[in-house]
């Protein structure tokens, strides 16, 4: 293969890290020449609706115009944000590679260094567009006031300064890519803001049976990444939700052993179940299984429904 069109979303950070993507293949392929084709998703074009209001609605909100370029042949690979992709794809599409993960974790951006969320002061108004992230922060901090933000990584730290907000919340992987990472005020502990299923990762999407392409993407495959996701990927397939739901799942490794803290809360974050499980690295999907069972036998189904879901 002598030439490859991805598709991409527009965004800066979406294009950053497709361009990221675009030099690991040319540089394991020297002779590829590799073209970008920006796609406009409907997520791109619902940008007056805060995230936290699409919960239980198309889960695909960012992806799914960008796979039907795919099964229509007019790009060959796409690059997602994992944490956008839902865990069941399109018939004829597979995830073909999930590169080396970047930090997973979620920054605090404050104009300061800071040394824990309790420094900043009571009342403190907070932008993100997360639910998940603004359910976590209700929990830790009930006394501040959650504002929701849309748009870049940047716009969203400008929107600091311009609507008067003490901080925004970010991950810190889209800072990393964006270089935007002096930024970064404080880090949250993964146990303290779990972060989103596949957060940090990038998932690259190619047409089952495309044997030229998949063998392509397959050189950037990181194994330890796909094995920490796919568990992650299989909590969240138990539970039915999408990436806009209160909802959370962390898998790390390390000496042929996994660990997977994960929660679900109400919309308010007055309600939550958080609970983690250890075990072999290659049980980490079925532990997967098993906490997501325990998470429905807690009462999460009703939590759930909150958001439209069950």
């Amino acid at each position: 293969m002598k030439h490859l069109t991805i598709g991409s979303r527009g965004s800066k950070l979406a294009l950053a890290q497709t361009h990221l993507v675009r030099a690991l293949l040319q540089r394991e392929f020297p002779g590829l020449e590799v073209s970008v084709r920006k796609i406009r998703t409907t997520g791109d074009k619902l940008t007056a609706t805060p995230l936290s209001q699409l919960a239980g609605e198309n889960k695909g909100l960012f992806v799914k115009e960008i796979e039907e370029a795919l099964l229509d042949r007019s790009i060959d690979l796409a690059v997602h944000s994992l944490k956008d992709l839902p865990t069941d794809l399109p018939n004829g599409l597979v995830l073909g590679a999930i590169p080396r993960r970047e930090d997973p974790r979620d920054a605090l951006v404050a104009g300061r260094l800071l040394d824990s969320l309790d420094q900043l002061p009571a009342g403190s108004r907070i932008g993100t567009s997360s639910l998940r992230r603004e359910t976590q922060l209700r929990h830790l901090r009930p006394d501040l006031e959650i504002v929701p933000v849309r748009g870049n990584v940047d716009t969203r730290i400008r929107k600091i300064d311009s609507e008067g907000l003490a901080a925004v919340v970010l991950a810190v992987a889209g800072l990393r890519r964006m270089a935007l990472d002096s930024h970064i005020s404080f880090i949250f502990p993964a146990d303290q803001m779990i972060p989103a299923v596949g957060q940090g990762a990038l998932g690259l999407e190619v047409r089952r049976g495309d044997e030229e392409v998949e063998e392509l993407v397959s050189r950037l495959d990181d194994r330890n990444t796909r094995v920490a996701v796919q568990g992650e990927r299989a909590f969240l397939d138990m539970m039915g939700g999408g990436c806009q739901v209160p909802m959370g799942a962390h898998a790390s490794l390390g000496g042929g052993r996994a660990r997977l803290a994960a929660f679900v809360a109400s919309p308010t974050g007055e309600r939550m179940i958080r609970d983690t499980i250890e075990g072999p690295e290659q049980k980490l999907r079925e532990m997967a299984i098993r906490l997501a069972r325990s998470f429905r036998e807690s009462g999460a189904d009703k939590i759930l429904a909150e958001v439209g879901l069950g």
